[in-house]
């Protein structure tokens, strides 16, 4: 029995029942190869080979049908209703499924803005539309999912957010050691290379791709983005930025962090750098406590650029939040400007269970990158911190 599941697949049709859509319809096959990204979520970690579809309606009844050598693992979830196996077809099912439920409206995974609604591949569409609903009055029934998934993905449930906390604590504890093993000499690639170590001693595995899992940049000539550690050393006057995260039990921690190596002779960092951290961290509370549902994501993005831009440093030219899940970038709308690149995503009210990073950053001429980056949870009244805020500027020796 998978409790996440349950849980995920009765919050599914919950949704579709607020929406006002009748039936979703997941349509996948060898998903070893490349499954749709919101399949975890409502069936589990579990393969599917054949033609399979997972049917959640708004009445709450769930149904998987799926390939006879898989009837088995459905079942094991404990998520569905009924559980329907073929040997030679799917369509007979499929058909009788939907004839039964007579829905106005079908959800499926396509999407133009949400890439982790886009999951339906359109090879899948043509068997689904040229094949298997051809001639029924289903194929001019079918809708985008995009609403469904993306509060779906979104909407946290207790469990998801106790994961999400949990990815948290590990990153901050490898923080904690990473930072009493910085010392000037070390290298970029030496320091990510100990955070691995950490990551491989706790267990846990990377909340994206490894090569740029931890990003480390010392000083103001480390390329920044999502690119790699280099071969540049640590020095004395430099501000060392980190982006990292970890991913336990599934779900994701993002976290930024940065510390100032102090030069010989000083006892703090120099004016320039205080200050620019003071306005970063003032950058990630205007967000913070603009973050509340009903909110639209671009309206948490304008005040959190309004304080760095109106202190004089170029605005930043990436969002200042995404959603954070069971991917490091997860769920549907963002905390962003209205570029053309984000589409609709920045309009998207703010929903309570969403967990979001806030991340604004600034370029110190001459020290470096100050980059900060929180995940928060949004509830009915606002926005709390999952984990423990950076607030004061870390020094190393």
């Amino acid at each position: 029995m998978d409790k996440l599941v349950i849980e995920k697949t009765s919050q599914a049709a919950q949704i579709l029942k607020e929406k006002g859509i009748d039936l979703w319809l997941t349509f996948v096959r060898e998903t070893s190869a490349g499954g749709d990204p919101v399949l975890p979520l409502i069936y589990g970690n579990a393969s599917l080979t054949w033609l399979s579809a997972i049917i959640i309606g708004a009445n709450g009844q769930k149904t998987a049908i799926v390939g006879r050598f898989e009837e088995e693992a459905a079942r094991s979830t404990g998520a569905f209703d009924r559980v329907l196996s073929y040997d030679q077809s799917i369509r007979p099912d499929l058909l009788q499924v939907l004839e039964d439920l007579n829905p106005n409206s079908i959800a499926i995974n396509i999407s133009k803005d949400d890439v982790l609604a886009d999951g339906l591949t359109y090879g899948m569409y043509q068997i689904l539309v040229e094949e298997l609903l051809d001639g029924t009055p289903f194929v001019n029934r079918l809708i985008s999912a995009e609403k469904v998934i993306s509060m779906l993905r979104g909407c946290k449930t207790p469990i998801e957010i106790q994961r999400i906390k949990s990815a948290i604590l590990e990153t901050e504890l490898i923080y904690q050691n990473t930072f009493s093993f910085l010392r000037p000499g070390l290298t970029e690639k030496m320091v990510a290379a100990y955070m691995h170590e950490e990551i491989e001693k706790a267990g846990l595995s990377h909340a994206w791709t490894p090569s740029g899992c931890p990003a480390v940049n010392t000083g103001p000539n480390s390329p920044m983005g999502h690119g790699e550690p280099t071969d540049l050393e640590i020095q004395r006057g430099h501000i060392v930025h980190f982006d990292f995260g970890v991913c336990k039990d599934d779900y994701c921690s993002d976290i930024q962090r940065v510390v100032y190596v102090l030069r010989e002779g000083e006892k703090e960092a120099p004016d320039v750098v205080r200050q620019g951290f003071n306005i970063v961290l003032a950058s990630v509370k205007a967000a913070f406590e603009m973050l509340r549902p009903g909110v639209a994501g671009v309206e948490v993005d304008a005040a959190a650029r309004a304080v760095i831009v109106d202190n004089g440093y170029p605005e930043f030219m990436h969002a200042t939040g995404h959603q954070l899940g069971r991917l490091a970038h997860d769920g549907g709308g963002i905390l962003g400007p209205i570029w053309e690149r984000y589409g609709d995503l920045p309009l998207r009210p703010v929903e309570a269970g969403q967990v979001y990073t806030i991340e604004p950053h600034i370029i110190v001429p001459g020290y470096g990158c100050i980059g900060l980056e929180e995940d928060v949870l949004v509830t009915d009244t606002g926005a709390v911190y999952l984990g423990n805020p950076q607030t004061e500027l870390y020094l190393a020796q």
